[in-house]
């Protein structure tokens, strides 16, 4: 799954320590977000995006594989 955190983060002049202070997660949990090396959790990508009051599909988005 792909996102635009970083993007959408940066747009609004927030830092990941401010992002993962507000989201009650480390920082080291916004970077590996936005890298792409961890999926966040429904409930997460549902604070996320309130967050930022955007939707969740505004922000990740998922590609459905050609192999399932």
């Amino acid at each position: 799954m792909n996102n635009r955190l970083e993007e959408i983060r940066k747009q609004r002049g927030i830092k990941q320590e401010e992002l993962a202070a507000a989201l009650e997660v480390s920082r080291q949990t916004i970077g590996s977000l936005e890298n792409g090396r961890y999926n966040p959790s429904i409930l997460l990508a549902f604070r996320i995006a309130r967050f930022f009051g955007m939707s969740i599909e505004e922000i990740f988005i998922y590609e459905e594989d050609d192999r399932v």
